[in-house]
């Protein structure tokens, strides 16, 4: 599997845009927040004989780690539970959110204003050249990996027979990461990544301003 960007060297993933890269067994992969305030919705994808498609999953993830969001030292797992990456390295405080969804032109309209940039159509585009996006239903990205993304989770007193998750609320905040952090994973199989850097100015969530981002994989 041929890889698009050139090794042990830093890319650029522009403002309220999203790449595709290809990552091999063993290497690694670094994610940068360079201003601090910017999400990346993060996918990879596994390619195999299997025929069923592989993609990382938060919900089989979360599973497989019994945390809401990856630790150093978790592994993310696909949608049929097999290894695919690992969280080696994070300088950031360790917020990332693993329960929302990319946005797309769906949500936009919700929020009064159709015809945005999204990390949807982010996400179509970067693996275009793949073709994965047959093997998408409903032409729907997997839910992401929200890396640098701040949801608390609030608990709500009293909730559910005396525990304190039911019925408790989501909030989207800014960032908790500061400039140049980033997280480190390996990678345990051959995949596709795609990041897209995260266009939403409606909300807290990338602190009101999109910017750049940058990766490296090495």
């Amino acid at each position: 599997m041929a890889t698009n960007y050139t090794p042990n060297k830093i890319h650029q993933i522009p403002a309220r845009s999203g790449v595709a890269v290809a990552v091999k067994q063993n290497q690694k992969i670094k994610v940068i927040n360079t201003h601090g305030n910017q999400v990346i919705d993060f996918w990879a994808l596994a390619f195999s004989d299997s025929p069923t498609y592989q993609y990382l999953s938060m919900s089989h993830s979360r599973g497989a780690s019994l945390h809401l969001s990856p630790l150093i030292g978790d592994t993310l797992v696909t949608n049929i539970r097999a290894p695919l990456l690992k969280l080696i390295e994070d300088t950031t405080p360790g917020v990332h959110d693993t329960l929302i969804a990319a946005c797309d032109p769906e949500r936009y309209a919700q929020l009064g204003a159709p015809g945005r940039a999204n990390c949807a159509d982010n996400f179509f585009r970067a693996v275009q050249p793949w073709g994965v996006e047959r093997a998408v239903s409903g032409q729907v990205p997997p839910d992401p990996l929200n890396l640098f993304m701040n949801i608390p989770v609030v608990a709500r007193e009293g909730g559910g027979d005396g525990n304190r998750t039911a019925g408790g609320e989501i909030r989207f905040e800014a960032p908790l990461s500061e400039k140049g952090q980033f997280v480190v994973f390996e990678v345990l199989r051959d995949v596709v990544v795609v990041m897209s850097a995260c266009p939403q100015d409606l909300v807290s969530v990338n602190n009101g301003s999109p910017t750049e981002a940058h990766f490296e994989v090495y």
